[in-house]
C-alpha cells in the first residue's frame, strides 16, 4: 500500500512558478511510475507528466518546455517544476503512483493523492 501527499500548490500571477511535491510512504515506491494528472472546474482529469522509476519521462505537449518532473527516492519524494504558468493550467493536480506505468492513462496508476489547488491568475 502506498499513500501520496501533494503539496506545493496556490495562487501565482500568469508568468510564475511553483514546485509540487508528492511525497510518499510505503514500500518499494521506488520501483513505481509517478504521474501527475490535473484536473480544471468543469473538464476532465488529463495527464500532466510522469516519471518511470528508472527516470525516463512523458509530457503532456501543453506543458512540454515548461513543466519538469524529478524524483528523489531517498526522500520518496517526486516533483513538479512548473514555469511560465498561465490561467489555463489552474486546476486541481493529482499525484498518483503504480507498478503498471508510466503511462497517460489514469488507468496504468493504483495510488492517488488528495491533489493540491493552483491558481494562476492573468
Amino acid at each position: 500500500q502506498v499513500q501520496l501527499v501533494e503539496s506545493g500548490g496556490g495562487l501565482v500571477q500568469a508568468g510564475g512558478s511553483l514546485r509540487l511535491s508528492c511525497a510518499a510512504s510505503g514500500r518499494s515506491f521506488s520501483l513505481y511510475a509517478v504521474a501527475w494528472f490535473r484536473q480544471a472546474p468543469g473538464k476532465e482529469r488529463e495527464f500532466v507528466a510522469a516519471i518511470s522509476w528508472s527516470g525516463g519521462r512523458a509530457f503532456a505537449d501543453s506543458v512540454k518546455g515548461r513543466f519538469t518532473i524529478s524524483r528523489d527516492n531517498a526522500k520518496n519524494t517526486v516533483y513538479l517544476q512548473m514555469n511560465s504558468l498561465r490561467p489555463e493550467d489552474t486546476a486541481v493536480y493529482y499525484c498518483a503512483a503504480g507498478s503498471r506505468g508510466p503511462g497517460v492513462g489514469a488507468h496504468f496508476y493504483d495510488y492517488w493523492g488528495q491533489g493540491t489547488q493552483v491558481t494562476v491568475s492573468s
